[in-house]
């Protein structure tokens, strides 16, 4: 019997121990994160987890409406089974027939991921070039150019993420991260800067890279917060998780709807951080935060300048039901900053609900329709300003019960014609 309370004892001591040295980063909380990242990397290059539910059964396009669709292809990124279901994107037409094709092997580009918390194996922003050239980020691993044959142009391993968009300089904005572990002097003297914060964590950053893979400016998020007194939206959650922030778009100003904004100038960023529920603008050379909201959205994604003074937000409506029945799913949601008006873009009354959990995108097009990214159930559809559905896209299953889910779905300008003159398009 005294042995059995000795092993329990030492047991429940080890136990406190571990959580004393979690909680204050003691010998060998270094070790063990490192030993959990590399499990975690290891599942997450071998398995399938980015598997969803089946949600739509008939998979492929249904064109509902073919003179209100917008014209253009469709970029997709997601998982392909003619890539064994591994990366990469697809260009379609309007009937879901593939023009163009991209693999991507993240470790033939970057080479074997080094240690870290988060790593993943998926493409999570894109862009295509007119000539057939493709931007993209492995999320957590870096960004790469390669071109229509899919070979390496440049790549930059600095661990960007989510979203990529371009601004009217031709530079592109994508979010990138430092991790602070507290391990070092310098860890410890950006903590003191933050108080409230724990490392290890995460500090994103607003990253200006051009189109050759140089990178022109970096912002941290937080030292934006913290300096714009915003760092209540962090106390609002658990500042143990160390991703306080999580950054997924940064969207620059055109100067042809500036004048728009009577709050803003052209250049003026729109950024959203998912985990504190809340979008802003700031000026990116200032650093001044010019407009915040967070009331209006749950965890959302892709804020972007609409015209006439309204940003448009993905709002994700995240809750714990399977298809958002709660709040009665995810949206398409308006604000006008200057007003401070609100609006439901989509979806409208009487139109079809649509629900992800996380991730998701969405484009206003040119013919004022809004093509959407119901990420987790693999779907891309197309609605007319009065919410009626005139085009999707759902992805194959992966087997019986799962679908693969898409990243993003945006509208180009290209036409087969041009695509087909790309190196390496399918006859």
């Amino acid at each position: 019997m005294p042995r059995i309370f000795f092993v329990i004892s030492v047991a429940v001591l080890a136990f406190l121990y571990g959580f004393v040295a979690r909680h204050w980063n003691l010998f060998p909380s270094g070790p063990m994160l490192a030993a959990i990242s590399d499990l975690r990397t290891l599942a997450q290059r071998t398995s399938k987890h980015h598997l969803g539910p089946i949600v739509y059964q008939e998979s492929g396009v249904s064109v509902i409406d073919e003179a209100r669709i917008a014209p253009g292809t469709t970029m997709i990124t997601s998982y392909w089974p003619e890539f064994d279901w591994g990366t990469g994107i697809r260009m379609i037409d309007v009937d879901g027939d593939t023009l163009h094709r991209w693999r991507v092997v993240p470790d033939e580009i970057f080479g074997p991921p080094p240690r870290q918390i988060g790593r993943y194996q998926y493409i999570h922003g894109a862009h295509v070039f007119p000539n057939g050239d493709a931007l993209f980020n492995i999320e957590m691993r870096g960004v790469a150019r390669v071109d229509a044959c899919g070979e390496v142009i440049w790549a930059l391993q600095n661990e960007s993420h989510h979203s990529i968009a371009e601004g009217e300089d031709g530079n592109f904005w994508i979010p990138g991260l430092e991790l602070y572990t507290g391990d070092s002097e310098a860890d410890r003297e950006v903590l003191a800067r933050f108080p409230g914060l724990r490392t290890p964590f995460f500090d994103d950053l607003l990253r200006q890279i051009s189109p050759d893979g140089e990178v022109l400016q970096e912002l941290s998020v937080l030292q934006i917060l913290y300096r714009n007194g915003l760092q209540r939206y962090l106390a609002k959650q658990d500042l143990k998780k160390g991703d306080v922030t999580h950054l997924n778009d940064i969207e620059p100003l055109p100067t042809a709807i500036a004048d728009q904004y009577p709050l803003f100038e052209a250049g003026d960023l729109v950024v959203s951080l998912r985990f504190p529920h809340l979008v802003f603008v700031v000026n990116p050379e200032s650093g001044v935060v010019k407009w915040h909201e967070s009331d209006l959205i749950i965890e959302q994604h892709d804020p972007d300048f609409i015209g006439d003074g309204w940003i448009g937000i993905f709002d994700n409506n995240m809750n714990n039901t399977d298809r958002g029945e709660m709040l009665g799913g995810s949206r398409i949601a308006a604000v006008r900053p200057h007003t401070g008006e609100t609006e439901i873009l989509y979806p409208t009354q009487g139109a079809q609900p649509f629900y992800t959990a996380w991730a998701g995108k969405w484009q206003q097009l040119d013919n004022g329709n809004r093509l959407i990214t119901e990420a987790r159930p693999g779907r891309v559809f197309e609605v007319t300003p009065d919410g009626e559905l005139v085009w999707q896209w759902v992805h194959e299953p992966y087997d019986n019960r799962h679908v693969t889910e898409v990243k993003e779905g945006s509208r180009y300008p290209y036409t087969a014609e041009q695509i087909a003159a790309w190196a390496c398009s399918p006859e």
